[in-house]
Formats: structure tokens, C-alpha cells, sequence
């Protein structure tokens, strides 16, 4: 599927599966997260495990797939000694995406994304940003042009801004993004303040959530939605999100937590509790369904599930 095609089949009302993670998925199937850069090194050698992935991805109904370039800009891989490989990095990733699109039933249904968070160096055993290894604006916004640049050359036919929560870093991302000419979505990630509301998942400083939507432009972003959150979090998001941003919006959960390098796959969201929010997150008016960290194929099957339901009441 051309991305026009997606983008008419949205404007129609369609609901879209995206996939599931690439990087804790590829740590379930037993690879190793790099100590300083996570994910995004075991591209490396393991490419032919990432095709497998975004085809177990897509034998579960995924439209989208994304590729594994979260943490591939050079700004993580210079930890692992990597930065000069990170062209080379985030090619194999968009080419491990591309070789499963042409081994779909089907690939024209497909549409590959690449992946441009504004991650930096993490604390290990945490989730929380070493502020001491931040670089400087000028670093991180040549990093992300750098990485966007290279998603546009290797292939991919839009851009996910994920886990976009960082008021600093949003602006630095998004510019990267929309300068490459490809279509751009947007994705915010929330954890729960101090009376339970969503807001910013900045665990350094407590960002209100209209903070983020504010970084939504009126113009320039095809999608917006909630990911790498808590699901009990997406419908509120959602709705905020609703009440800001006109387009076709997007949720995709999270679940277990992170401890630098690794995912702890605890208490992962059974799946017949995954489907039946995302039969609410459809009825908040979501248009793409996915998952996030510590989500499975299987969780995609259960998201075909509710849409399914979904459509089948909207033609009663």
C-alpha cells in the first residue's frame, strides 16, 4: 500500500493496525540490549531476527510496521562506540523492515515507518535521563536531522515521532522530521501525576500535559496519539488530544517497565484485557491501534479483534 493510499483510507474513517515493538520484542527472542545504547545496536547481526519480528507483525494484521531505529541516533550510539556507524545502523533497520514488506502476502498493504525519538543517555538500572550526558541543542538537533536524513534515504515512507515528551527536545525532533518532506505523526508519552491525571512522562520535572500538546502543529502532522503509556492512561490522553489536534489520531500502550538496558516484562497486560481497551481507545475515537514496549504479536491479533467488533457495529 502506497502511503497515499493509507492516508485516503484514514480520511475515510478506516481503522489502522500499527505493529508492536522491535526492540523489547527482539530482547524477548533472548538478543542483548547494549549497556549504554539499548536497542538500537542489535540491529547489528541480528537483522534477519527483525524481519521475522515485523513479519510475525504482520501475519497479525499490521498495516504499519516500524522500524528498529528508537535509539539509533548517534547521540545513544556514542555511548556504545557506535556513532560512526550510525548511518550504516539505522539502513539495516529500515532494510530489515523493507524485506518483510516484500516476503507480506500482500505488500502493497504495507507502509514502513521509521522511528525518531528524542532519546538520550539513560542512567543504568533506571528509566531516568542522565542529565549530566545531555549534549548540547546544536548535537541533538544535528543527531536527529541526521537520523531523519537517513530513514528518508533508506526507504521509509513516513517518520513517528515516539515518545515525544521533552519540551526541550520535542521542537529539535519535529523540525527534523518535517524538514525530510516525508509525512510526519506524532506521538506523546504520558505517565500518571500526582492526582492520577496524565501528564508528561519527563521523570525529572512534572510537565503538564497541555505543555505537549501544545508542540502539535496545526499543519505538517498527518496523525497524532498517546504511546509508550500506561493503557488505563491512553483515553484521557486521547480525548486531550481530540480536543487540540483534528487529524486521525493513534494509541499504543506500553507495559512492564525499564531498567537501562533492559525491559522487565512484568505484569504485562494480559491480552483479552488489551482488546477491550482497545475497543474504549476506538470508541474515544482512535483510528490506529498498536503496542509498545512489552507488547507481543499477540497483542496486535487481539487489537484485529476489537476493530473487527468495532466495524461490524458501525455497519449494523
Amino acid at each position: 500500500m502506497s502511503y497515499q493510499a493509507l492516508h485516503a483510507r484514514l480520511a475515510a474513517g478506516e481503522i489502522v493496525l500499527m505493529d508492536g515493538p522491535t526492540g523489547t520484542e527482539l530482547q524477548r527472542r533472548g538478543v542483548s540490549m547494549d549497556p549504554a545504547a539499548w536497542c538500537g545496536p542489535a540491529t547489528l547481526g541480528n537483522d534477519h531476527i527483525l524481519t521475522d519480528i515485523h513479519l510475525d507483525y504482520l501475519r497479525a494484521g499490521s498495516d504499519v510496521i516500524t522500524a528498529n531505529t528508537f535509539s539509533s541516533s548517534r547521540l545513544m550510539l556514542e555511548g556504545a562506540g557506535l556513532a560512526d556507524r550510525a548511518g550504516e545502523i539505522a539502513a539495516r533497520a529500515v532494510e530489515a523492515a523493507l524485506r518483510a514488506r516484500e516476503r507480506a502476502p500482500d505488500p502493497r498493504r504495507v507502509v514502513v515507518a521509521g522511528s525518531l525519538s528524542h532519546m538520550v543517555p539513560v542512567s543504568s538500572g533506571t528509566a531516568v535521563v542522565d542529565a549530566s550526558r545531555v549534549p548540547d541543542e546544536a548535537r541533538i538537533s544535528d543527531a536527529f536531522a541526521e537520523l531523519a536524513a537517513q530513514l528518508k534515504a533508506s526507504g521509509c515512507d513516513l517518520i513517528i515521532l515516539e515518545m515525544m515528551y521533552n519540551p526541550t527536545r520535542i521542537p529539535l525532533a519535529l523540525a527534523a522530521a518535517t524538514a525530510t518532506g516525508l509525512p510526519v505523526w506524532f506521538g506523546l508519552s504520558a505517565r500518571a501525576g500526582a492526582a492520577g491525571e496524565p501528564i508528561s512522562f519527563d521523570r525529572l520535572d512534572d510537565v503538564p500535559l497541555s505543555t505537549l500538546l501544545d508542540f502539535i502543529p496545526a499543519r505538517g502532522v498527518d496523525v497524532a496519539g498517546v504511546m509508550h503509556t500506561p493503557a488505563p492512561l491512553i483515553a484521557p490522553t486521547l480525548d486531550a488530544i481530540r480536543r487540540r489536534f483534528s487529524g486521525p489520531t493513534m494509541a499504543y500502550p506500553d507495559s512492564g517497565y525499564f531498567e537501562m538496558p533492559d525491559w522487565k516484562f512484568v505484569d504485562v497486560i494480559a491480552v483479552p484485557d488489551y482488546e477491550r481497551y482497545c475497543s474504549e481507545w476506538l470508541a474515544h475515537g482512535a483510528q490506529l491501534l498498536g503496542g509498545c514496549c512489552g507488547l507481543t504479536p499477540a497483542h496486535i491479533e487481539a487489537a484485529a479483534r476489537a476493530r473487527d467488533r468495532f466495524r461490524a457495529r458501525r455497519t449494523e
